[in-house]
């Protein structure tokens, strides 16, 4: 490697072309994090060089302004024909080569339009080469991006032309404009012209001029994969698919493969918006593509990946498959469609309330590999019914090891085990397996809870303290569902959208008398522990919640029926419209109880089994 420091001058001022290849990531510099400190920067220097300008008309001691070093950028050297516009490929630096570009031409049609035409002249031989000495439209331009921002790049770079609609939200585009927008307002264009000439004079100098970067040359035989992992793999923000696509396509061109096509049929996707938004995963908070890598090496290796060794897992992968590099990167392709039905699922399909109940709720995203699985597989190989028994089963196994709150410590183990199973076994009878499987798992580490088990917990567990509100809402709107059928005006109850409401009140002794059965010391205690059970719990809207508080169950004798002297029983029943709040105002017109409480969380466990049944071969 031959390294120097360089201007931009230095660096654009030849007829030379910086090609991005397409394996790097897309641009993802932001205005928080890179744009607006580089700009504050850049507008330093000018300031400085202003004031220094400022003195020696003043006769004063003058000082060089100190450069700006904007960091270094790895080249490689392509060969080219004879008279073709050198050529180097970016192998490190194309955020920061892409960003210095967009604030090359910004300033330039600023100063173009505002300042002296030798200025405008300097900038634009910076970011443009002569057309007459090119052999395609895109030579014209010193920096060439990578596929996924070409369109973008161009349309920012070419003054004549307008941003179309499709583009306008490109992080690419947002950048010039910013540049644009703050090098009109620190010129201060409105202001004297000769004035306005002299800053942007400035700032044209600051910017072919006073800026610096190290620019790394590699020699032949220098590694630039390896080179380029070693700059980016640690410490960067660089995504474990941005290593993933550097490595595929690298091999990709060694192999003689068609990369440009191979780009387009199988990994574009990968490089929009959408696959690198952050989404939870646990606690955490990931890009949907690092995410959803994780979750196909889960289901390929059979062995579970820390989120720091996706690359270096991906990479062990393709080295022991031996498989030929386009299956799998069609294999990805393929998951990748896959994984994007996870979000696109009717509401309440089988598949759809599996993703709602078990990876939204539930948080169990361990399961996804699973369904990467059966839903990646032909319909036609499975028997009849065979990958909706799996989901039911795997539903029924999550939800009710949640309500019998056993440890969740050897899930990831338990499903990755099944995932492994289930390749090796096949699709066909999937949901045999499936059910064979859980039921051979015995014990709170992984085993598959009894109805005994889920009957008893909901009795008597004090759920409302000991789970998630979402997931025991999920509970009480499953048990809604359980009740309608397809008469009823709504098949199902809308998800999300309702609170989780105390039939006997937290705050009972407001209203609520002791039976004075017992010593009150001992039916308090029981009381404040039935009241956080299910069988004392319902759902309600939030407007309906507040109004309920702690009042008494049934009116009083002076009641009126308006809301400030009326019963918890009378406002659910002039208000709910819910199957659930239904069956408990039918059911219990005089009195709620301990007792009440109690004969409800048997009947909700007996029909949570069912909802829920543990599955048999």
């Amino acid at each position: 490697m031959q390294s120097q420091t360089l201007t931009p001058f230095d660096l654009f001022g030849n007829q030379v072309r910086y090609t991005v290849p397409l394996f790097q990531r897309p641009y993802v510099w932001t205005r928080d994090r890179q744009w607006e400190p580089l700009w504050e920067d850049v507008r330093t220097v000018a300031e400085r060089l202003l004031e220094a300008k400022e003195a020696q008309g003043l006769g004063g001691h003058t000082t060089e302004a100190i450069p700006h070093f904007l960091g270094a950028i790895v080249l490689d050297q392509k060969l080219v024909p004879t008279g073709f516009i050198q050529e180097r490929q970016v192998i490190d630096g194309q955020q920061r080569l892409t960003t210095l570009q967009l604030l090359l031409d910004a300033a330039q049609e600023v100063v173009a339009a505002h300042g002296t035409e030798s200025d405008a002249a300097a900038l634009r031989g910076l970011i443009m080469n002569d057309r007459e000495l090119t052999h395609s439209p895109d030579q014209v331009f010193k920096v060439w991006p990578t596929n996924y921002d070409r369109e973008a790049f161009e349309a920012a770079m070419t003054d004549e032309v307008g941003i179309p609609d499709g583009l306008a939200d490109s992080s690419i585009v947002k950048a010039h404009q910013f540049f644009g927008e703050s090098i009109s307002t620190w010129a201060e264009l409105t202001g004297d012209p000769d004035k306005v000439r002299v800053r942007l004079n400035a700032l044209a100098s600051a910017l072919r001029q006073y800026l610096r970067l190290v620019v790394i040359d590699l020699e032949s035989g220098d590694n630039a994969q390896v080179i380029f992992e070693t700059l980016n793999h640690r410490g960067t923000p660089l995504l474990a698919a941005d290593l993933i696509k550097n490595a595929i396509f690298r091999q990709a061109e060694s192999d003689g493969l068609d990369v440009e096509q191979l780009y387009e049929s199988s990994w574009k996707r990968f490089d929009s918006k959408h696959w690198r938004k952050e989404i939870v995963q646990g606690r955490l908070r990931k890009p949907r593509v690092d995410v959803f890598f994780n979750y196909w090496l889960v289901m390929r290796t059979g062995r579970e990946v820390p989120a720091d060794r996706i690359f270096t897992d991906f990479s062990d992968y393709v080295r022991a498959s031996n498989a030929d590099l386009e299956s799998t990167v069609g294999d990805l392709n393929h998951h990748a469609s896959v994984f994007e039905q996870f979000d696109q699922f009717p509401s309440h399909s089988l598949a759809g309330t599996f993703v709602y109940r078990v990876l939204q709720v539930l948080d169990q995203g361990v399961m996804a590999p699973v369904l990467l699985w059966l839903f990646g597989q032909p319909e036609d190989v499975y028997e009849p019914g065979q990958k909706d028994k799996a989901l039911q089963a795997l539903e029924s196994w999550a939800v009710r090891r949640m309500i019998c709150r056993w440890t969740t410590r050897a899930v990831n183990r338990t499903i990755i085990d099944l995932v492994e199973l289930l390749v090796a076994s096949g699709p066909r009878r999937a949901g045999d397996e499936v059910v064979k499987f859980l039921l051979s798992k015995e014990g709170e580490a992984a085993g598959w809870p009894t109805d005994q088990d889920v009957v008893g917990a909901i009795e008597v567990a004090p759920l409302y303290k000991a789970i998630t509100r979402a997931r025991l809402r999920m509970l009480l709107e499953a048990l809604e569902d359980d009740r309608r059928t397809p008469k009823s005006e709504e098949e199902h109850c809308h998800r999300w959208r309702l609170t989780i409401e105390h039939i006997m009140p937290q705050g009972w002794r407001e209203h609520w008398h002791l039976p004075g059965f017992d010593h009150p010391e001992v039916e308090s205690s029981r009381r404040d522990s039935l009241v956080h059970t299910l069988g004392n719990l319902t759902l309600v809207n939030n407007k309906l919640n507040p109004a309920l508080s702690n009042r008494p169950w049934t009116d009083p004798e002076t009641s009126t029926r308006g809301l400030g002297d009326t019963g918890k029983r009378s406002i659910i029943d002039d208000n709910s419209v819910l199957l659930l709040n239904h069956d408990i105002i039918q059911q219990h017109v005089d009195a709620w109880s301990e007792d009440s409480v109690t004969e409800r969380g048997r009947h909700l466990g007996h029909r949570i089994i069912t909802i829920w049944p543990r599955g048999d071969v």
